[in-house]
């Protein structure tokens, strides 16, 4: 843990705040849930959704989500943890899809419990989602289904989805919810709030994640660069936090890179006359102070780092291990 007194954010509301204490006594109940699933299946929409406000970026981009994030959900005497993780899917080739797949399985094998979302919109389970089930059940893992964008389904189309993964035996329970409507979400926390196990909090009550702001405030960047560049974003980009200063009137200026893997993608990233890069900022920065309740001063600069994706600094930056 970062000792306030030598912490650059200490003047900022953190998100991951360390000022409460967190609860304890014979009625609390505490647990982590790992949520798994294909790339697109909403889980990251599925996890802000649950515990009410926005801890994992989301975008419309597959592998939007590279590691860990939690999302903490703290109710009544109950607090459960949800994990989420990067889309899994069957084949990687490059070494940072390896590091999210590796980080993916850890998270599945340290949680208390498993939830696997996955999109009921398409007519036919896609090869991503069988992996899943084949190694669960390799495994001898048992884990909850939630079938999620089921505004998006007739109801004589879930119901045939539904009984062939109950048939697999895997799913102690199966839920049928919509992450943008909220369509069953309260029997579906209902559910992990009765699993949960007797002991203390792990976080204070105010607190929804353990990202640094330094961080969360990195990932809100790369997601708007995914939602402004859509099919032009370089799949080789990563944005750090280098500076965050607050100043005496309680704002906080940031300085943020941009690293791509080639020189042309630094073109695509900052665009016509700056343009893009330009429009990035204006949203991560309208974010960013609603996140924070104060003025941000965002700066953005755009690097090429030729090799960053075999660099294992880069990976631990982002709680990944790059193979060796």
């Amino acid at each position: 843990m970062t000792d306030p007194n030598n912490d650059p954010e200490s003047d900022v509301p953190h998100l991951d705040s360390q000022e409460a204490r967190a609860p304890e006594g014979p009625d609390t109940r505490c647990g982590f849930v790992t949520v798994l699933g294909a790339p697109n299946a909403g889980k990251s929409s599925l996890v802000n959704a649950l515990v009410g406000t926005k801890v994992s970026i989301v975008s419309p981009k597959v592998q939007t989500t590279r590691t860990r994030v939690t999302g903490i959900l703290a109710i009544d005497g109950d607090q459960i943890i949800f994990v989420d993780t990067p889309g899994i899917f069957k084949s990687a080739k490059r070494p940072l899809e390896q590091s999210m797949l590796d980080r993916a399985w850890q998270e599945a094998n340290d949680g208390d419990r498993l939830m696997l979302v996955v999109d009921a919109a398409p007519r036919q389970l896609s090869e991503d989602v069988e992996h899943i089930i084949e190694r669960l059940a390799q495994e001898g893992r048992k884990a909850s289904l939630v079938l999620n964008k089921v505004d998006l389904v007739s109801p004589d189309k879930l119901l045939p989805l539904a009984e062939r993964m109950n048939e697999t035996g895997l799913f102690d329970h199966i839920f049928m919810v919509s992450a943008k409507t909220g369509s069953g979400l309260a029997e579906l926390e209902a559910h992990l709030r009765d699993g949960l196990a007797t002991g203390p909090w792990l976080f204070p009550e105010d607190e929804v994640t353990d990202l640094p702001n330094r961080l969360l405030a990195a990932e809100i960047t790369r997601e708007k660069l995914f939602l402004r560049l859509h099919q032009e974003l370089p799949y080789n980009l990563t944005v750090e936090t280098e500076d965050w200063k607050v100043g005496k009137d309680g704002s906080i200026r940031v300085e943020q890179v941009v690293y791509v893997s080639r020189d042309n993608h630094k073109g695509i990233v900052l665009g016509k006359g700056g343009t893009a890069i330009k429009q990035v900022g204006a949203a991560a920065r309208r974010e960013l102070q609603d996140l924070f309740a104060r003025p941000v001063h965002l700066f953005l600069f755009v690097k090429v780092r030729e090799n960053w994706m075999n660099d294992p600094e880069r990976y631990r930056q982002m709680g990944l291990t790059l193979r060796s």
